[in-house]
C-alpha cells in the first residue's frame, strides 16, 4: 500500500496541467474564429449600405433626367392648306314685280328647271290696264291737235304770201304745231312705257336654271315700289357651273394662283373630293380680316352640289425649299419670341429661338434657325433651360431620322 500511493500521486499530477493548456487553445481559437465572423459580417454590412447608398443615388440622378420625345422635321415642299368656303350658283336673279297688282297664276315651284324666258307666273293689273286705255285716248287727242294745228300753220303760211296777215301771227301758227307736235311725242312715249310695263305683267326667267325660291301665291297683292326691299317672287340660279369663294390668309395669298386647282370637299359626299379651279383673286387683303378673297370655278353639269353648300377647300400649295415644318406643340413662346428646344449629339439641350413663317394649323413652318437634320423636342418643358441632359425616349430614339424630309 505505501508503493501504491505515491505512484497513484504522481500519475496524477502530470495529467492535470495538460486537459488545462489544451482547453485554454480552444477558448482562444473560438474567440478569434468569432471576432473574425463579426468583423466579415460589420464589414459586409457597411459595404452593402455604402453600395445600396450609390445606386439610390444613381437611380435618383438617372430619375432627375428627363425623356423627351423628338418631333418630326419635314423639309420644305407641297403643303395642303385647308380652308372653309362659301358656294354660290354662277348666276343667282331674285325676280321682283315691276307692275302692282294680284298674283293671277303661277307655273313653277321650287326645284323646277326653266328655260331662258319662260313664263313663271302672270300678274292681274288692272289699273295698269285702265292706264294704257287713258294713255291711248291721250295720244288720238293730241295727234288731233296736231294735225288742226299743222292745217292752220300751213293756211297762214298762203296768206303772208299774199300779205293777208303778219308775218308774226304766221310764226306763231308754226310755233304752235311744233307744240302740238311735241305733245304728240309725249303722249306716244307715254303710251309706250306704259306698254313696256303690261309686258312685266308676265314674270319670265332671265336664263336657264332651277328655280330655288317661291315666295307668292294666287291672290298674293303684289306692290311694285322699285325698292330694294320689294320681296323677290322667284329666285332663279344657274347652277351648272358654280362659284366658290374661299377667304385666304394673307401668308399664302402669294402661292394661290389663278388656274391652279384644287380639291373641294361637301359633306353630304363624304370621302368624295371635286375639283375646282382659281378664276379670280381679289388682289386686296382685307384691313379687318387679313385676308385675300379668292374666287374658284366648278363644273356642276351633274347638279350634284347645290348653292349655299358648305365646303372644305384644300390647296397644295408650294413652299421653298428651304423651310423646314415641325408640329405647333414643338414651339415655345419665350419673352424673346418662339424657340424650340434642340438635343444635341451629347445629349444635352439647347434653347434656340426661330422665325416662323406661315401657320398651317397642326404645324409651323420655320423659316430660319432650324434644319432638316436638328433634333426638335417636342411638347418641351417650361422647366428646360439650355445645357440639361436629357435622355431620348426609345421609340423617338429608333424613328428618327437626321434626313428625313430634307
Amino acid at each position: 500500500m505505501p508503493d501504491a500511493t505515491p505512484h497513484d500521486v504522481v500519475h496524477h499530477d502530470a495529467t492535470t496541467p495538460v486537459v488545462k493548456h489544451v482547453s485554454d487553445g480552444r477558448l482562444k481559437l473560438a474567440a478569434v474564429i468569432a471576432i473574425g465572423v463579426a468583423a466579415v459580417v460589420v464589414v459586409g454590412g457597411l459595404v452593402s449600405r455604402v453600395s445600396a447608398d450609390q445606386g439610390q443615388k444613381a437611380w435618383t440622378s438617372q430619375q432627375a433626367i428627363p425623356t423627351i420625345n423628338l418631333a418630326k422635321i419635314d423639309g420644305g415642299g407641297q403643303r395642303q392648306l385647308d380652308l372653309p368656303g362659301d358656294i354660290q350658283a354662277f348666276s343667282t336673279a331674285p325676280i321682283h314685280a315691276r307692275v302692282s297688282g294680284y298674283l293671277k297664276r303661277w307655273y313653277v315651284d321650287i326645284g323646277t328647271p326653266v328655260k331662258a324666258g319662260q313664263v313663271l307666273a302672270d300678274i292681274d293689273t288692272p289699273d295698269l290696264d285702265q292706264q294704257v286705255l287713258q294713255a291711248r285716248a291721250d295720244l288720238a287727242t293730241a295727234q288731233a291737235n296736231q294735225s288742226l294745228a299743222a292745217t292752220t300753220a300751213k293756211r297762214w303760211q298762203g296768206l303772208v304770201a299774199a300779205d293777208a296777215v303778219s308775218k308774226q301771227e304766221a310764226e306763231e301758227k308754226t310755233g304752235d304745231l311744233a307744240a302740238k307736235s311735241a305733245l304728240v311725242n309725249s303722249s306716244k312715249a307715254n303710251l309706250n312705257r306704259l306698254l313696256a310695263l303690261e309686258g312685266f305683267k308676265k314674270i319670265t326667267a332671265p336664263f336657264a336654271g332651277v328655280v330655288t325660291t317661291r315666295s307668292t301665291d294666287i291672290g298674293a297683292l303684289i306692290s311694285a315700289t322699285g325698292g330694294p326691299t320689294d320681296p323677290a317672287l322667284f329666285t332663279v340660279a344657274d347652277q351648272r357651273k358654280l362659284r366658290v369663294y374661299v377667304r385666304v390668309p394673307q401668308n399664302y395669298s402669294a402661292l394661290v394662283h389663278t388656274g391652279m386647282t384644287a380639291d373641294l370637299m361637301v359633306p353630304e359626299y363624304a370621302g368624295q373630293t371635286f375639283k375646282a379651279t382659281v378664276a379670280n383673286n381679289a388682289q386686296a387683303v382685307g384691313a379687318q380680316s387679313g385676308t385675300e378673297l379668292i374666287e374658284l370655278a366648278l363644273d356642276n353639269a351633274d347638279g350634284r352640289i347645290k348653292s349655299g353648300d358648305y365646303a372644305t377647300v384644300s390647296f397644295k400649295l408650294t413652299s421653298p425649299i428651304t423651310t423646314t415644318r415641325i408640329p405647333v406643340t414643338a414651339i415655345q413662346y419665350r419673352h424673346a419670341g418662339p424657340v424650340v428646344a434642340v438635343v444635341g449629339p451629347d445629349n444635352h439641350v439647347k434653347i434656340r429661338p426661330v422665325v416662323i413663317s406661315r401657320d398651317l394649323g397642326s404645324s409651323v413652318e420655320i423659316g430660319s434657325g432650324l434644319s432638316a437634320a436638328d433634333k426638335v423636342v417636342d411638347n418641351p418643358p417650361e422647366s428646360l433651360v439650355d445645357g440639361d441632359l436629357v435622355r431620348v425616349s426609345g421609340a423617338s430614339a429608333q424613328g428618327s431620322n437626321p434626313k428625313a424630309g430634307a
